[in-house]
């Protein structure tokens, strides 16, 4: 590391000290697991902050490794592992409560041990297009979100009054499922307005929460360290913030899986006014923790209209580009030069309005291209939507041998507990050892290619009910014990192949959303990335008719297979030049948006 290394500091070895003669005063250090020492967040009284930055061929010989990661950011995943523990605690009896009609003789909608429960009885297409609209205005909701935080209230503030409409939806819920409504037909019309509110508070949270938990992480430049084995490496921003999102990612399933079981429980033996006063509960926690860590966070300010702007800049670029011959105008729109033209610096005379500098007519040109690969993401979402009904449908099919037959959705978030530190602690580093890189746009292709596998399981599943149930192919229509002798747990492969794809398609979407967005359009762009899931949501309605019931189940299963599979290859085929600039995109506008804490004298 030349003269700039780690000086002085308790614990770091001689190798890695900083030389006396660059007179730093040092905050702090952290280790990142047992093989990296962690950047020293530090002052320098000269022009730079002292870190050692590659050289181009360094960039292309030597292993690259993710940093540490902040504790304020757990702080803030703790919010989010409560927020996720109330809304799929909630809604994972949805399904039930919608479809099955309520139990002779109960007022709560509990099934017992080998009773079935339910409450409003509308049959499986009215439940499946219900969780579906709720699955589409949850993520419709984030674009107001993104854009109120980005231009007026900033991304805390937002999410403070997210979690206020969110919690009044809640008791609202729990209005619907209690003894002397839930038997009554005005029961649906209290569910439907819960589902609204909750769904605007849940749509102005996760605009917001994701990237707030990003810019914890305030490094955004690669920089060169020596690992304790005495090994040169690049310390990547960019594997960090993939690196914190996986784990924050862990957190949203620790909550979704304690709450899934635990409703599904209390929902069987109880009733639904447990299952949703229950997460109402535990989702106070989030007030709480915000309070707490109010001081703490790193806040990024709301900048005004920067979605006009952008909009103002796009269609300065355009001007003289609109054709209608469609191949033309692609072929303009498309153009080397369509957002150069539009650079402050090539105008003789400026207009008004253009405040930015070249640096962020680059970084939106990004941005852009970010959103041109979430286009995909609804053809993706698909498959992932199969577990907030059908899956479920079909657990009721078989034999659960005592279990709800909504608690077999948690296989997903188990699997998920289970391969998120294998990934990052096993399967990522050895393939970066290998010398492979696996970009975010390759695992996004195989997070496409393993939601495949994921609908094949579910065919086949649903297949071989069809041919074992009293019922054949009315087998929706069975009721306990008349269904299918195949053990329930055979749908364990469907959940653990679509745990994995969450890992390489939407754990990896949220890191391309945050560090390819203009940093002041943070929240707006990943609202967009979010709202792929109404947009799939709006399809997976066009197939509640068709598919979604007796005796078609098997057909809509492969439907799902074949799309995702024909999606993914024309994905890749599509991104594989973007792939290619990779490092140039990340590291674009890393000088201007490299922040450091607050000095400490």
């Amino acid at each position: 590391m030349g003269q700039c290394g780690f000086y002085g500091l308790p614990g770091v070895p001689r190798s890695l000290r900083l030389h006396p003669s660059c007179v730093y005063r040092h905050q702090e250090a952290r280790s990142d697991s047992s093989e990296v020492v962690s950047a020293v967040e530090h002052e320098y009284d000269g022009i730079h902050d002292g870190l050692v930055f590659p050289t181009e061929e360094e960039k292309q010989t030597l292993r690259r490794v993710p940093d540490s990661i902040p504790w304020n950011a757990y702080l803030i995943a703790i919010v989010e592992l409560a927020e996720r523990f109330s809304f799929y605690g909630s809604s994972v009896v949805f399904t039930n409560f919608i479809q099955k009609p309520l139990p002779p003789g109960s007022r709560t909608g509990a099934g017992g041990p080998i009773g079935q429960s339910g409450a409003l009885g509308r049959g499986q297409q009215t439940s499946t297009g219900l969780t579906t609209f709720y699955q589409f205005w949850c993520y419709v909701t984030p674009l107001i979100g993104g854009w109120i935080a980005d231009t007026y209230w900033g991304r805390f503030k937002t999410i403070c009054v997210a979690v206020f409409i969110a919690l009044i939806g809640h008791i609202i819920l729990i209005v619907s499922a209690v003894p002397g409504v839930i038997e009554k037909d005005s029961a649906i019309g209290a569910f439907a307005v819960a589902l609204i509110v909750m769904g605007f508070g849940t749509g102005l949270f996760k605009a917001n929460i994701s990237p707030l938990v990003a810019e914890q992480y305030k490094r955004t430049k690669l920089f060169v360290i020596t690992l304790k084995s005495g090994e040169r490496v690049i310390v990547d921003p960019i594997m960090t913030v993939s690196r914190l999102y996986m784990y924050f990612y862990l957190f949203i399933n620790i909550g979704a899986l304690i709450g899934q079981i635990s409703m599904s429980y209390s929902e069987k033996y109880v009733g639904f006014y447990l299952a949703y006063t229950l997460p109402t509960a535990v989702f106070l926690l989030c007030p709480l923790v915000l309070w707490i860590g109010r001081n703490k966070y790193q806040h990024s300010p709301p900048t005004g209209s920067v979605l006009a702007a952008a909009l103002r800049l796009w269609r300065y670029a355009a001007r003289g580009r609109w054709s209608w011959n469609p191949v033309t105008m692609y072929r303009n729109f498309t153009a080397p030069d369509f957002w150069e033209s539009a650079k402050p610096s090539k105008q003789l005379n400026k207009p008004k309005w253009m405040t930015f500098d070249d640096q962020w007519v680059d970084e939106v040109q990004r941005g852009i291209k970010a959103c041109g690969v979430f286009c995909w993401f609804p053809l993706y979402w698909l498959t992932y939507n199969q577990l907030n009904n059908n899956l479920t449908s079909q657990a009721a099919e078989m034999s659960t041998h005592g279990l709800p037959n909504d608690v077999l959705s948690n296989l997903d978030p188990f699997a998920l507990l289970i391969f998120i530190p294998i990934c990052d602690i096993i399967f990522y580093p050895l393939l970066r050892r290998m010398g492979i890189n696996f970009s975010a746009l390759k695992k996004i292709t195989a997070g496409f290619m393993f939601g495949t596998a994921a609908m094949i399981w579910a065919a086949v599943v649903q297949h071989y009910i069809y041919k074992t149930s009293p019922c054949g192919y009315s087998a929706g229509l069975c009721e306990t014990p008349q269904v299918s002798p195949l053990n329930v747990w055979i749908q364990t492969g469907a959940y653990v192949l679509v745990a994995l794809s969450e890992i390489f398609a939407s754990i990896t979407g949220l890191e391309y959303a945050f560090t390819k967005a203009p940093t002041n359009m943070r929240s707006l762009v990943m609202s967009i990335f979010l709202f792929t899931s109404a947009i799939s949501a709006a399809l997976g309605e066009a197939f509640v008719r068709d598919l979604t019931a007796d005796p078609l189940l098997v057909w809509n299963y492969g439907v799902m297979a074949v799309i995702s599979f024909i999606a993914g290859s024309i994905f890749w085929w599509s991104v594989r030049e973007l792939d290619a600039k990779e490092d140039e995109l990340n590291q674009l506008g890393a000088d201007k948006e490299e922040v450091y804490d607050e000095k400490r004298q």
